[in-house]
């Protein structure tokens, strides 16, 4: 037990240092989503269409980075930026707008997104990043990639959902293989190489010129595959197995 339980406190603290690792990354993605989130702002103000629209695209690649992290940790926040399908406030609700209606008539929400944004970003550096929470969002955002956002996803309007799921798989890469491979590669090698080969094998399915080549059932199978396997890991890291629960905002 006594063995058992110095391994388990050996695997916390480089989970931990991996943690904050990561919190560099999320604060540049974040801080993407708020420069993108300004400049939308300011293009939809002077009914810059084209502007507004790029602006939106950049400001969602950053957040979209970002969701490892989001839905767990600050839901509230992520309800209000992010809410999907009840789009009534956020990137979607400025997204229908912007790309269905082709109007720049977004000033309120746009202001909005800023201030929850800039809100979010302001408490990144002071957040505790828990591992356990950290692979709850790793192992909901992959279930995610391969089933909401498989058949068009949230951003069917701006046709982005492609870009979502490769900006999301870069999310789930980076944050796995910065907190916890080398933990999981201590104590099962074999383990640590099928989440990275499943992690490797999503980023080449979503390597299409458009949603449409992208080949559906592999990337549900990859993606629920990478679910399984992470939750596999979870006890030998020492933390609890992640569920599904938070998938639906």
């Amino acid at each position: 037990m006594a063995a058992f339980a110095g391994v388990r406190d050996a695997h916390a603290g480089a989970l931990e240092d991996g943690a904050e690792r990561y919190r560099p990354y999320l604060i540049e993605g974040v801080a993407s989503a708020l420069t993108g989130a300004r400049a939308l702002q300011d293009r939809a103000a002077a009914a810059d269409l084209p502007g507004a629209k790029k602006a939106w695209l950049s400001a969602r690649a950053g957040w979209e980075r970002s969701e490892v992290f989001t839905a767990g940790f600050v839901p509230e926040l992520d309800a209000q930026i992010d809410a999907w399908p009840n789009a009534d406030s956020g990137f979607h609700a400025i997204e229908a707008k912007l790309f269905g209606a082709g109007s720049t008539d977004v000033g309120a929400d746009a202001q909005s997104l800023v201030q929850h944004v800039n809100d979010l970003h302001d408490r990144l550096k002071d957040i505790k990043l828990a591992p356990q929470g950290l692979l709850d969002g790793t192992v909901r955002l992959a279930y995610e990639v391969g089933e909401s956002k498989a058949d068009g996803g949230e951003s069917r309007i701006s046709g982005t959902s492609l870009d979502d799921m490769r900006n999301n798989i870069a999310g789930i890469d980076f944050a796995y293989h910065t907190i916890f491979s080398a933990a999981l590669n201590t104590v099962d090698g074999k383990l640590d190489e099928m989440v990275s080969n499943r992690i490797e094998q999503l980023e080449a399915i979503v390597a299409t010129p458009d949603l449409p080549h992208v080949d559906i059932a592999d990337l549900r199978r990859t993606s629920e595959e990478l679910v399984v396997a992470l939750q596999g890991a979870s006890a030998k890291l020492g933390l609890q197995r992640p569920t599904l629960e938070a998938q639906v905002r």
